[in-house]
């Protein structure tokens, strides 16, 4: 057979397309694996097997619906990772409401846009975390909690807003009530006992694969972030794929060191194990290199997910000699480009073997890409392997939108079970993202081998990747003119080490006023999550542009580069 011309790769499979909702589908994963373990929740001491999940995730369905939420509800979560995370991600797909997936990094001003942009119904959220006082925030946007114990909530500023729930991942059913306005965790199981599981049943058998399932937010060029409306379709099928890919099983025990809200944890962590019978080790809130050790030794895990970061900071951990990791055989890097000298790190001395390389977005499931255990060094460095089964993927000319020829340059474009059903409510970003032939724009650049493999050469969007977070200068340059002394400002990135890329902002101060770095970051801080508040502040009388009044970016990076001694990497 001849090499193909063009840089186009369909990839077939055996299997076919899982046809079944997500509850349908765990309830045949249940039915075989119903003793094993399922879940291993270590900062809540709890073991979960597949008949207790279950157990769990029904007695949660049955709650919801008895605090009224039924079939396109929307039910947000905003909270580090625990047991009834998981729950409620189980449990609204249990009955069709769509589950909106809030960053516990948000502070109010981002909490406040995801609340009004999707319309949430119900809110779960947890006390606080380290230094995140979210009943705090929540109060500031939500005064009425204090004051009413009104059912339905009555909020002027969030008016689709019905119920608010507390929960304690330390102690969920003994969460005492801070305040009238707020539910906790044991009005949502005592309001269970009046749903039988009969009427559960039914609600179950009215969904459909293609239902609207899951919210997640991505930021976009034009500012604001973006609303990713995913299936039980989409998001069931990318994750028994991807297994498939790592050659997961019943056996394999999976530690989650990547939060949930994010597509990640989400897909390629929960549903990726209860897809194929596995077992998900929680091993701490939030990301901590020794917790994470500990777990994988403890509970002999054998698959680690993560970005490079985190891998990074597990092997320069200074304990990390002491722990035995030999139970690990495979995992998945992805969020960022992996080095060369970190893949011989992780193979060799974590014994991650069969270590895989993974890429995608939001907008696709978010996995299309993922290299094989068989896959060369130079294979797992130097591309992101190649698409999963029953995906089309394409390169196209950024100027004709003609599918470029093997080896050449395109931006890659994606079609299949895993483009996700839209933006909510924004239909014209929907149709920039995809095109009237079904494929989705990446936004990204690449060039695509013969084989089928996709080496990413770089972004046509102004996206910041610091971490395995995505930011969008645009978003954090509209917050910060909210500021009273800011002008205007330009926000671009600059290499890291660490995290592979730092936001850098150049602000342009309005006239006769004076500011400081420290001001600026105090007030970013407050306001938005951690990881977008700039690391570098300059201020600056004037921007380069270019004659048609366009600012140079790719200069302000070049000076800043220039004085720090560094090169664009």
């Amino acid at each position: 057979m001849s090499k193909p011309s063009t840089s186009y790769h369909h990839c077939g499979s055996e299997s076919p397309l899982l046809g079944d909702t997500i509850p349908q589908w765990l309830a045949r994963v249940t039915a075989e694996h119903g003793a094993r373990e399922a879940v291993v929740g270590r900062p809540q001491s709890r073991h979960l097997s597949y008949r207790e999940l279950a157990a769990a995730v029904d007695r949660v369905a049955r709650g919801l619906i008895g605090f009224g939420f039924g079939r396109g509800d929307r039910i947000g979560i905003w909270s580090t990772n625990n047991i009834e995370w998981l729950l409620l991600q189980l449990a609204t797909a249990r009955i069709g409401v769509i589950l909106v997936n809030i960053n516990p990094a948000y502070r109010g001003h981002e909490l406040a846009y995801a609340l009004r942009r999707s319309e949430v119904q119900g809110l779960f959220i947890i006390p606080a975390f380290r230094g995140s006082d979210y009943l705090g925030m929540l109060h500031e946007l939500l005064p009425e909690l204090r004051d009413s114990s009104e059912r339905p909530l009555r909020s002027a500023a969030f008016p689709a807003l019905r119920r608010v729930v507390l929960y304690d991942p330390q102690a969920p059913d003994q969460t005492p009530r801070p305040a009238p306005g707020l539910d906790v965790w044991g009005d949502l199981l005592d309001a269970a006992e009046a749903v039988s599981g009969t009427t559960l049943e039914a609600v179950t058998a009215t969904l459909d694969r293609d239902d609207p399932i899951n919210i997640q937010y991505t930021s976009g060029t034009t500012g604001s972030p973006k609303a990713v409306l995913l299936s039980h379709h989409n998001l069931i099928n990318n994750a028994w794929f991807a297994a498939q890919g790592l050659r997961f099983g019943p056996e394999d025990r999976l530690c989650v060191s990547v939060p949930f809200y994010h597509c990640f944890g989400m897909v390629l962590c929960n549903l990726l194990s209860l897809s194929v019978g596995a077992c998900l080790v929680i091993p701490c809130e939030h990301f901590d290199p020794l917790q994470v050790l500990e777990s994988i030794e403890a509970e002999r895990c054998t698959a680690l997910h993560g970005v490079p970061t985190m891998f990074i900071a597990e092997l320069d951990h200074p304990q990390f000699s002491r722990f035995d990791l030999g139970s690990l055989r495979t995992g998945i890097i992805s969020g960022a480009p992996c080095a060369p000298e970190l893949l011989r790190r992780v193979t060799e001395q974590m014994h991650c073997g069969e270590i895989l390389v993974g890429y995608g977005q939001t907008e696709a499931s978010p996995l299309t890409h993922l290299s094989r255990p068989d896959s060369t060094l130079q294979q797992r460095t130097e591309t992101v392997g190649i698409n999963l089964p029953h995906q089309e993927v394409k390169l196209v000319s950024t100027e004709s939108g003609q599918t470029v020829p093997i080896g050449a340059v395109g931006e890659v474009c994606y079609r299949g079970y895993h483009v996700m059903r839209g933006y909510c409510g924004d239909a014209a970003a929907t149709a920039q993202a995809i095109d009237p032939a079904g494929w989705l724009h990446s936004g990204d650049l690449g060039v695509m081998q013969a084989d089928g493999y996709l080496r990413i050469t770089g972004r046509l969007k102004e996206m910041i990747i610091r971490g395995g977070e995505n930011i969008y200068p645009r978003e954090i340059e509209d917050f910060l003119f909210t500021h009273p002394k800011i002008a205007s400002a330009a926000v671009f990135s600059i290499p890291d080490p660490f995290y592979g890329e730092e936001v850098v902002a150049w602000i342009k101060l309005r006239a006769g006023e004076q500011a400081s770095e420290a001001e600026i970051r105090a007030y970013c801080k407050e306001r938005i999550a951690h990881f977008k508040v700039p690391k570098q502040i300059r201020f600056v009388d004037e921007f380069p542009m270019t004659v048609t009044g366009k600012l140079q970016k790719f200069r302000m990076r070049e000076l800043m580069l220039a004085e720090s001694g560094g090169a664009e990497s």
